[in-house]
C-alpha cells in the first residue's frame, strides 16, 4: 500500500541522509522531504534520488522561490513542500513536472492553491487548525484533493485527524530530529507506519 505520510528530514546531513531514508523507506513510508533550511539539502537529495530511484519519492519542504523549485529540479527532485501558498512557486512546479504541496490554513488559500494545479494540500500548522477546523474545510474543498496535516499530527491523533477528514500527514520530530542514528529513526518510523495502518485499514 502506499501510505499517505511525509517523513520530514529537518536538519539532515549530507553524509547521512541515505542510511536514514532507507531505514524510513524500509519501513513503509515512500515520501521524504528535506527542507531547503537543512544543511546543504540539494547535495542530499541527490543521493536520496539516486539510491531510491523508483522505491521513493524525494522532495523538498519549506520551497518559498520559484529559484529554489529551479534547484530542485536541477537536484532531481520530484515535489515540492512549501509553508505557504505561493501562486507562482505552485506553477513553476508543475510546469517542472514536479509535484505541489503547498502551505495552506484558510478556505481562501487552499483555493487559491488548487486553481494554482497544486497536487495536495498541506494544512499548516494542523495544531493551530485543530481537527474542528479540518472538518470545515472538508465540507467545501473537493474531494479527490488530498489534505495533509502538518504540525501537530502524529501516531497518537492519527485517527482524529481520519475523522475530521485528514487524507495524510507529515511527520516532523515525531520521525526525525537532528541528532538521532539510523536505529532511532527506524523505531519511530515502525511506530508511525503500524499506528497509521490501525487508522487507514
Amino acid at each position: 500500500m502506499t501510505r499517505k505520510i511525509i517523513a520530514i528530514l529537518r536538519g539532515v546531513q549530507a553524509h547521512e541522509a541515505v542510511e536514514i531514508t532507507r531505514q524510513i523507506v524500509e519501513a513503509g513510508i515512500t515520501m521524504i522531504e528535506v527542507p531547503l533550511n537543512s544543511p546543504q539539502p540539494f547535495d542530499s537529495i541527490k543521493a536520496m534520488r539516486e539510491a531510491f530511484d523508483g522505491a521513493a519519492q524525494i522532495g523538498a519542504g519549506t520551497v518559498l522561490t520559484t529559484d529554489d523549485v529551479e534547484a530542485l529540479k536541477a537536484a532531481n527532485g520530484q515535489f515540492v513542500v512549501s509553508p505557504d501558498c505561493n501562486p507562482e512557486v505552485i506553477k513553476a512546479t508543475k510546469a517542472a513536472g514536479m509535484n505541489s504541496y503547498p502551505g495552506v490554513f484558510t478556505a481562501t488559500e487552499c483555493f487559491a492553491a488548487i486553481h494554482s494545479g497544486a497536487d495536495g494540500l498541506k494544512l499548516f500548522p494542523a495544531s493551530v487548525l485543530g481537527t474542528g477546523g479540518l472538518k470545515a474545510l472538508r465540507a467545501v474543498l473537493p474531494a479527490d484533493i488530498d489534505a495533509y496535516a502538518v504540525g501537530g499530527a502524529g501516531p497518537d491523533n492519527f485517527d482524529k485527524w481520519k475523522e475530521a477528514g485528514a487524507d495524510g500527514f507529515g511527520i516532523g520530530t515525531a520521525i526525525y530530529k537532528p541528532g538521532d542514528d539510523a536505529k532511532t529513526v527506524r523505531a519511530k518510523a515502525d511506530k508511525i507506519v503500524a499506528a497509521y495502518d490501525e487508522v487507514f485499514n
